[in-house]
């Protein structure tokens, strides 16, 4: 075999070189690891790696690759695991002092059925602490930064996958979502992220984060993202609350296209205030680009509040902190990310009473987005409201979202609330060269209508990733 392969080609092509034998698994792997070692020190995306267990794969997957024998849809492609997620063997520290690094024994779910298709698992990925944030630093990995701009984040908290999803090291990439956290750092990273309706892909353990909380494929095109989800959402009776049904193909259909399609256009949702012009403009002619395809495009808000969205959203998402930081030596506190510390002692004043409110509330918007998609197919509104930040602090640095992470990220929480699909593709950069995003929300378990919607989009657009 000979190292033919551009690593910039997608999974289908590299699948038809594995078929052909022009290029080996080992020689993919081999190359991942080069381009990754170039770019680790500065970016920092990786939390943890067995080179010699991912190298063992690679070899396994090659050697059924010349028999003419591979074991599933992945076989030998290479991805990278979120660090909050189980892989046998390996720790799970998510981003914290406090997590003890021990190796898990036994594999999450969503990992057993990644490497049952035969992915090689390149690395762990880095996040912030728990993951309760939007953005990439740790106290105990620090700072991943953003490919476009080392001076800018990545977004969070699925940080180290956009970096490794941008610069193609790897085709794909596992993040998870609980406010945004594969959209967030999609938007600012320049790729493809998808949150799955909820229950579509089986988390085990559950996260502490409940409901709100998502597992979701990132790529750099949709085309990868759908081999992805389609071992991804594969059923695991453990988690109670996945669906647990033989998913689609998610490939299927992907082409079709969006004519016909009733879509409603949201720049503001209705409340939100400080969207970046450019961004803006940006996301509009995205927007636009669905009528140049056959669509039918027309302004139209959803109908909630922010009030009721924000306050449910905080309150459950502050209760999940409240549980893990109950679980840690409040002697180590100053260990910790001070915002997280704050989240969580928020979250222990709630009562149960307010907490009962919160998923009453989460019902009434649930039912307003409902009513929202008798009228319209899809919702479009921009990923973020503005161009990713500066790296290594929660909030803009000129103040005009205040103190709290989450005043910059007003498009993606409501739909963990409710638990619909949602994806952020890329349509254009700022004239900084920054990515923006443009978020497509389909009904609730219609996640393949937003994946031919999304690839429709990508197709038209044709947005230029990095090459490293």
């Amino acid at each position: 075999m000979t190292d033919t392969f551009d690593h910039r080609s997608g999974v289908a092509a590299l699948l038809t070189a594995y078929r052909r034998k022009t290029v080996s698994p080992v020689e993919i792997l081999t190359d991942a690891y080069r381009r990754l070692d170039a770019i680790a020190a500065m970016l920092n995306p990786v939390s943890y790696e067995d080179r010699d267990a991912a190298f063992v794969a690679a070899r396994a997957s090659e050697a059924r690759w010349v028999r003419g024998e591979p074991c599933g849809q992945l076989d030998g492609v290479v991805g990278s695991i979120k660090s909050n997620v189980m892989k046998n063997g390996w720790p799970m520290q998510r981003g914290s002092n406090l997590s003890a690094p021990v190796p898990m024994t036994f594999d999450s779910p969503v990992v057993a059925s990644l490497e049952r298709a035969g992915m090689v698992v390149l690395c762990q990925t880095t996040m912030p602490e728990f993951g309760w944030k939007g953005v990439g630093d740790s106290p105990l990995t620090g700072i991943t930064r953003n490919p476009h701009d080392p001076s800018r984040t990545t977004g969070g908290s699925s940080a180290g996958a956009a970096v490794l999803a941008a610069l193609g090291i790897g085709h794909l990439h596992l993040g998870t979502d609980g406010l945004g956290s594969v959209r967030i750092p999609s938007s600012f990273s320049g790729v493809f992220g998808l949150k799955p309706s909820f229950g579509r892909v089986p988390a085990y353990p559950a996260s502490p984060f409940g409901i709100l909380a998502h597992l979701g494929p990132m790529a750099r095109n949709v085309s990868d993202a759908a081999f992805m989800l389609n071992a991804m959402a594969q059923p695991d009776e453990r988690d109670m609350l996945a669906w647990n049904t033989t998913p689609p193909d998610f490939r299927v259909a992907l082409e079709d296209g969006v004519a016909g399609l009733r879509i409603g256009w949201s720049p503001h949702l209705g409340f939100v205030e400080g969207l970046d012009p450019e961004v803006e403009g940006i996301c509009a002619a995205a927007a636009r680009r669905f009528e140049l395809l056959g669509a039918n495009v027309e302004a139209a808000d959803p109908g909630f509040t922010f009030e009721d969205a924000r306050r449910a959203a905080d309150v459950m998402w502050q209760a999940g902190a409240a549980a893990l930081l109950g679980g840690l030596p409040e002697r180590r506190r100053p260990e910790q990310d001070p915002g997280f510390v704050a989240a969580g002692l928020a979250g222990q004043d709630h009562s149960a009473a307010t907490l009962v409110a919160a998923f009453q509330t989460r019902a009434v918007i649930a039912e307003a987005m409902r009513r929202y998609h008798e009228r319209y197919d899809l919702l479009l509104t921009p990923t973020m409201p503005v161009p990713a930040i500066e790296a290594g602090r929660d909030t803009p640095a000129d103040g005009s979202f205040g103190n709290d992470w989450v005043n910059w990220s007003p498009y993606t929480y409501p739909f963990n609330l409710t638990g619909q699909p949602a994806a952020s593709v890329p349509v254009g950069k700022t004239a900084s060269g920054l990515p923006v995003g443009l978020q497509i929300v389909g009904p609730a378990r219609k996640d393949q209508l937003v994946m031919k919607s999304a690839r429709a989009l990508e197709s038209a657009v044709g947005y230029a990733h990095l090459s490293d």
